[in-house]
């Protein structure tokens, strides 16, 4: 009840496979150790200076990782909170040491952030985020998001892949077994939410079937079991426009409540309206 891409993993992982993938991961733990090396020098130059209790450090990513998840060996192209999910530490003044923030936090914050930090007024900005400022500080009564867009626009060869001819056209990134990474029917959308009440994961595929994807994390927090032809219609519906205003929201429009915040208003009737082909595509297959 996934992707196709998902589906053409092998299962269980082949040992060439897991060969490959034990190598890879080695390697990246290798690489770490001059990351350490990089920050810890940086850290004490800071110290030596006096600024380091005047600076703010972040220290993310881009993206995440899977390593061997669905017997994918290794790569970041996929939906899954594996591959969305990154770290995000902060210090800097007036940031409480040791504590851990649940918000929903996104990299379209980074920039309000440190604009934030250095003075600039946000209200002239037209930036799609929002400064973490008041969250690293602990403060009270901060109105936050409760849901977020996730993108991909999947990559793909118009001719075969040469290790994996038998596989066809479109697809790329191919490991040991044929086991590709990617592909241009990979390409979706997800909105990503949390709330008191629910914990979930709704993606549609850009591809002949508009594949659905729908994930109950509270209940299903590995992402095992799509849930798309079992959930609740109307959420379903919801999760549809919600995905349709993120796509094309700009600034503050962003920043308007999700699906399941008490402020949230939906008029299913804008779903028929011509907000796009995507709502359309869905209702015909779903409703």
């Amino acid at each position: 009840n996934k992707h196709w891409l998902i589906r053409q993993a092998k299962t269980p992982m082949t040992n060439s496979s897991i060969q490959f993938l034990d190598d890879a991961y080695r390697k990246r733990w290798q690489t770490l150790l001059s990351v350490d090396d990089l920050i810890e020098k940086l850290v004490k130059k800071l110290e030596v200076n006096g600024e380091l209790d005047n600076t703010y450090i972040f220290y993310t990513s881009d993206n995440g990782f899977h390593t061997g998840q669905f017997s994918l060996p290794i790569d970041k192209r996929q939906l899954y909170e594996f591959d969305i999910k990154v770290p995000l530490l902060v210090r800097g003044p007036g940031i409480k040491p040791n504590q851990t923030s649940k918000m929903l936090v996104a990299n379209i914050d980074l920039g309000p952030t440190i604009l934030d930090i250095a003075g600039y007024d946000l209200n002239k900005t037209q930036m799609d985020g929002m400064s973490l400022l008041p969250l690293l500080r602990g403060e009270k009564n901060v109105t936050w998001r409760s849901d977020f867009l996730v993108e991909y626009q999947g990559e793909g060869y118009n001719g075969s892949d040469p290790t994996c001819p038998g596989l066809g056209p479109g697809v790329t990134h191919c490991f040991p077994d044929c086991v590709c990474e990617d592909s241009y029917n990979n390409t979706y959308a997800c909105v990503r939410t949390l709330s008191a009440s629910w914990d979930l994961q709704y993606c549609e595929f850009d591809d002949r079937e508009v594949f659905v994807e729908v994930y109950n994390l509270t209940a299903d927090p590995h992402q095992i079991n799509n849930i798309a032809k079992t959930i609740d219609q109307e959420i379903l519906e919801k999760m549809n426009y919600r995905l349709m205003m993120l796509q094309s929201c700009s600034g503050a429009t962003c920043r308007t409540p999700g699906v399941f915040d008490p402020g949230y208003r939906f008029d299913p009737r804008l779903m028929f309206s011509n907000h796009g082909l995507r709502a359309r595509r869905f209702s015909a297959q779903f409703l």
